[in-house]
């Protein structure tokens, strides 16, 4: 088992990002390497939801399923189903946290996988590329835009 880990600090507070990543359908509305994304069964607050996404630049799909989610404390897990990857099993989590002194968000996205062997370093280079880059993307969009309104301040 493989563990990958990418984290940063995102200039809002952590409600406004969870706003911006919690919509398990919402990943190309943040991520730069990824094109589409369209629910096939369930809905997007739905545990057991899957989604299908489709990558920039190319035909690349895979298939998740949502297996956790819990706004409370700001996190959700999900696993591949259908993939072109080295790995056989991968399982990821997605979570925010508030960082209390400076009123902004600390973002963790972590995989776990049984990598191919062959390859167990690309696939840990490539999660932890793709993972990164959507990081650095979420901590852009919030330091050019600037948290989303609250829409219970209405």
């Amino acid at each position: 088992m493989a563990r990958t880990y990418v984290s940063t600090v995102v200039p809002a507070p952590a409600d406004a990002v969870w706003q911006v990543v919690r919509p398990f359908d919402g990943l190309p509305l943040w991520h730069p390497a990824i094109a589409s994304s369209a629910l096939e069964e369930g809905g997007p607050a739905s545990v057991g939801t899957l989604r299908r996404l489709r990558f920039a630049g190319g035909d690349t799909e895979v298939l998740e399923r949502l297996t956790a989610l819990d706004d409370a404390r700001r996190t959700f897990t999900y696993e591949l189903v259908e993939h072109p990857f080295p790995v056989r099993r991968s399982v990821s989590t997605l979570r925010v946290l508030p960082v209390t002194d400076t009123d902004e968000a600390f973002v963790e996205w972590s995989a776990v996988s049984e990598e191919d062997a062959t390859d167990a370093a690309g696939a840990r280079a490539l999660v932890e590329e793709l993972y990164g880059s959507g990081l650095a993307a979420l901590r852009q969009r919030f330091a050019v835009d600037g948290p989303a309104p609250d829409p219970a301040a209405d």
